[in-house]
This record gives C-alpha cells, structure tokens and sequence, in this order.
C-alpha cells in the first residue's frame, strides 16, 4: 500500500501525541544530527516503513521516505539537499536526521514520525527534537575620541559582528570593573544578510581627564563573553604644558638658580661685612692674643 503525499500530509496533520526527545546545539555553518532512535532491538524491513520529518511549528516538510518511492519534491526548499536520512542506519532503527550546513533560520523544533506499514501504518515512534543555533561574535573592537577639547562629552563607539542569537552589551569601567549604567549607551543590533547579528553600541559619557573603558558582548546561548577595545583616553589636563622642559634643560635651570642663590648670599654677606666695618664700634681686647 502506497499513500500519495496528500494522504500522508493529511494522516500526519491529525497527530496529537508530541514525545520531548532532547535539546541541542549547532553552530552556524556546521553539520548536526538530529536524534530519532527506536528503543527496540532487531532490524527493520525498509519497504515495511514510512519516516517523517517536519518542522512542528509550521509543519514544513524536511525530508521523509516511502517504500519502493525514493523520488522527492515535498520538501521545503529551504532543507533540499541538505537534510538526507541514512538507509543503512534506518535498518537498525535509527531514523534520525543530518542536517547540513546549519543556518539560524534551522533554530526550529523538529519531528521524527515513523510508521509500518505491516500494523496498518501504525506509529511505531514519535519524537521532538528542538535545535538550537549559534555563532561566534566577532571580538569588539572600540573607537575613542578624537583629541576632545575639555568639558566636552566623550564617544566611544563599541562594533561586533556575525553573532547569534540577539546580544547582550555592556560597558565597563576598566578601573574598577564595575558595569556602567545602561542609559549612557544606545544599542542598534540589525541582521545582516547571512542571517546574523551585528552589533554597534555608542557610549556617552562626561568629560573627564582620563577614562578607560571596554566593551563586552555576551552570547548566553554559548555562555560567552567577549570583552575588547579596552581604550585609555588622556585629556589636556592631565597632560604637560604647552612648552615641557626637556630633562637636562630642566637640571641646567635648577643648577643656574642655585648659582644665582648662592652668588645673592655673597653679595648679601660682603655688603653686610663692609657695613660692620664702617658702623659697628671696635671694642678694645685686653685678653690674650692668638699669634697666627
């Protein structure tokens, strides 16, 4: 007994039963299987058999077999050939689905439905599988300003990209390590053309002398945090003068004022003797007298 595909579509849309297999993960890019296991032993008659996979949500067709019909075109276009079951592993009861090529639209739960045609197509296994997809922001790299003048507000400004699922972005004060209020950066996360997420943040902060911030992307999915850009930012004021006396032209300066002070005290001495000699009274000495 053969059953058209509008049959089977029709047989399928009637299942109520939903059996919760597992969750995993896939980077985007990488190949996955997707597990469907018949708890029994023995092996299978492969024109005894009917297998199914669908996407459950929106019950597009992934891939699926029937006896004595290996032709297709059920499929979503979305999944040909890149969703294939193995004919030599189904014999063994393993039903399960490889899936090539992950893209964040495959972040979908999946159903495994199998079917003998020998017990008048009873379903013999039923089971779920939920994918969940990921990729790898790009390590953040920050932008700082340009020379600001003081009392203006500093922008630093945060940009990762190819990532998935939607971020999380923090700023850092790197003195501290403390996180920095959310209102001082405006975050815009868009997808790009492979399906993934780039992210730019802007921080807005007051001026100060000196800042060093960084910028960290966290990927909760694959329980990543990359923190990069880390920048220090000097402002005038924390800065030498205009005019830096170089190293020895300062110790030059410093020797020349000493000399000044030292040839002051001289003169001062010398001008203070001649007064004494002119002013100050001699007082006559009866006492011994040293010979030189």
């Amino acid at each position: 007994m053969l059953l058209s595909p509008g049959l089977l579509l029709l047989l399928l849309s009637g299942l109520q039963a939903v059996i919760e297999a597992e969750e995993i993960r896939a980077l985007v890019g990488s190949d996955v299987k997707l597990s469907c296991v018949y708890p029994g032993t023995g092996r299978f008659d492969l024109d005894d058999l009917f297998v199914y996979w669908q996407v459950s949500e929106s019950n597009a067709v992934v891939t699926y077999y029937l006896p004595e019909n290996s032709s297709t075109g059920l499929e979503d276009s979305h999944y040909k050939n890149r969703a294939h079951l193995s004919l030599d592993s189904m014999q063994q009861g393993d039903f399960s689905l490889h899936l090539r090529n992950v893209t964040p639209r495959d972040e979908q739960k999946f159903k495994c439905l199998v079917f003998r045609k020998s017990l008048e197509l009873g379903r013999i296994l039923e089971a779920v599988v939920t994918l969940h997809v990921a990729a790898n922001y790009s390590m953040p790299v920050v932008s700082t300003p340009s020379r600001p003048s003081a009392e203006q507000e500093l922008t630093f400004t945060c940009v990762s990209t190819d990532g998935y699922p939607r971020p999380s972005v923090y700023w850092i004060n790197k003195t501290d390590n403390s996180q920095l209020d959310k209102a001082l950066h405006n975050d815009t996360v868009s997808l790009n053309q492979r399906g993934l997420y780039d992210v730019v943040s802007v921080l807005r902060i007051p001026w100060a002398p000196s800042v060093n911030v960084g910028c960290c992307i966290e990927n909760a999915l694959l329980h990543q945090n990359l923190t990069g850009g880390t920048e220090t930012f000097v402002g005038p004021e924390a800065m030498v003068t205009d005019s830096p006396a170089r190293p020895h032209q300062a110790g030059s300066a410093a020797v020349l004022s000493t000399l000044a002070v030292l040839l002051a005290m001289v003169i001062v001495a010398v001008a203070t003797g001649c007064l004494c000699r002119t002013r100050c009274p001699r007082r006559s000495y009866t006492g011994a007298r040293f010979v030189r």
